[in-house]
C-alpha cells in the first residue's frame, strides 16, 4: 500500500494550517511538523513524523549513522530526509538504506526521474522510500517511476484541494461529492446560444457525467452520450454541457467556467452516487445550438441550468437518466448545491451572493 505524508511548513499561517489539518484524517498516513505543531498534529489522529519531539516517527534532517542506530536500538521507528543534489548524495541514500531505517524521504533538487530509478532499485525491500512532491501531477510521476514507483509521497503545498487531488492518486479513493434530488419547478425553451461540448480522455458509464450550472452554488449532473439511440452513435467520452458561461465543477472544492477549459485541463467525472474521479480534457467544441432552460428546487433554494434543446442531452435521476425533451415538472434530477458564493472558482460559504 501506497503512503501519503503531507508536511506542513512552520511559515505557514494558522489558517491554513487549520484547513490542511482538517483533511489528513481522511487522506493522510503520516503528518510531518516542526516541533511547535506537534500537539495541533496529533489530534488529527494520523501518526506524527518530527525533528524533535515526542512523536511517533524520528525525523533525522540529514543522515547521522551514530543516531540512527542508537533510535532504532531503543525500537524508535526513523525516517531519514535527503536532498539529491548528485550522486554523492546518492550514494548516501543508498548508504542510509543500508542500516535499514523504516523511511528514506528524498528531495529531487534538478533531476527528478533517474535518481528516483536509482534509489527506487538500490533501496526496495530495505527502507521504504518516500518521494516529496508539491503537486498531484508530481505524485503520479514519483508513483509510477520504474513502473514500481516510490513507496509514497511526502506532500509539501498550502492548498487543500491539491491534497484532495493527490490523495486519490495515492489511496486510489475516489472523492464525495454530495448529491441531493432536485424537483424541476420550470422548463423553458430559449434562443440560441454557444453550447459547449467537452470530450474527455476518459470514458464514461450510465450515471456518469460532470456538474454543471448557471450558478455556482447549483450545478445539475449531465450524464455523458452514453444512452442508445436509433439516430446516433453514443460517445461515451463526451458531455454535451451548455453554454459557455456555465460553471462546472473542474475538482472537489474549484468552479470554471466551460469557457475557460481547453486540451489538457482536468475535468471531473461524477456519478450518481457522488464518486468522482479527475479526468483530462481532450478537446472542447464548441458549436451554435437552440437552447433550453431548466429550473429545479431543493429545500426552498432554485437551481438553473442551459443546455442544449435535443434529445442526447440527459440529466442523471437517483435511477437512471431523463432526456430534456422528456423532463417535466415534478421530476426529480440530481444536482450539487452548497451555500455560499464563489472567488475565482474557491468556495467562500460565508460570503452573501445573489445568483439569477
Amino acid at each position: 500500500m501506497k503512503e501519503l505524508w503531507i508536511e506542513i511548513d512552520e511559515s505557514l499561517s494558522e489558517d491554513v494550517k487549520k484547513d490542511l489539518l482538517k483533511s489528513v484524517t481522511q487522506l493522510c498516513d503520516v503528518v510531518l511538523v516542526s516541533a511547535k505543531d506537534v500537539e495541533n498534529a496529533k489530534k488529527t489522529g494520523a501518526k506524527i513524523a518530527a525533528s524533535p519531539g515526542e512523536c511517533d516517527i524520528n525525523l533525522l534532517e540529514a543522515f547521522d549513522e551514530d543516531r540512527l542506530k542508537e533510535l532504532k536500538g531503543r525500537g524508535k521507528a526513523v525516517a531519514v530526509k535527503l536532498t539529491i543534489r548528485g550522486k554523492e548524495d546518492q550514494e548516501t541514500a543508498i548508504k542510509a538504506a543500508e542500516l535499514s531505517p523504516d523511511y528514506i524521504t528524498i528531495r529531487c533538487q534538478e533531476w527528478k526521474v533517474i535518481p528516483l530509478e536509482n534509489l527506487i532499485a538500490s533501496t526496495r525491500g530495505r527502507s521504504k522510500l518516500l518521494a516529496e512532491v508539491s503537486s498531484a501531477e508530481e505524485a503520479k510521476l514519483a508513483l509510477e517511476t520504474l513502473e514500481l514507483g516510490a513507496d509514497g509521497v511526502v506532500l509539501k503545498t498550502s492548498n487543500p484541494d491539491e491534497l484532495t487531488k493527490t490523495a486519490a492518486l495515492v489511496k486510489e479513493k475516489a472523492p464525495k461529492i454530495d448529491l441531493v434530488a432536485a424537483k424541476v419547478v420550470e422548463l423553458r425553451q430559449i434562443g440560441t446560444g454557444a453550447r459547449v461540448c467537452i470530450d474527455t480522455c476518459d470514458f464514461m458509464s450510465p450515471g456518469e457525467g460532470i456538474l454543471a450550472g448557471c450558478q455556482s452554488s447549483g450545478l445539475f449532473l449531465i450524464q455523458a452520450e452514453v444512452h442508445e439511440s436509433p439516430y446516433v452513435e453514443t460517445r461515451p467520452f463526451r458531455v454535451n454541457a451548455g453554454p459557455v458561461s456555465l460553471y462546472t465543477l473542474s475538482s472537489p472544492t474549484q468552479t470554471r467556467y466551460l469557457s475557460e477549459l481547453k486540451a489538457g485541463d482536468e475535468i471531473l467525472i461524477v456519478d450518481r452516487e457522488g464518486k468522482a474521479r479527475l479526468t483530462n480534457v481532450a478537446r472542447v467544441k464548441i458549436e451554435w445550438r437552440p437552447m433550453v432552460l431548466i429550473e429545479a428546487e431543493h429545500e426552498g433554494k432554485r437551481v438553473k441550468t442551459i443546455v442544449q434543446n435535443a434529445e442526447t442531452i440527459r440529466l442523471v435521476t437517483t435511477e437512471g437518466s431523463k432526456s430534456i425533451t422528456e423532463l417535466k415538472k415534478e421530476d426529480e434530477v440530481l444536482a450539487h448545491v452548497v451555500e455560499g458564493g464563489r472567488h475565482f472558482g474557491t468556495l467562500v460559504k460565508k460570503e452573501k451572493v445573489i445568483e439569477r
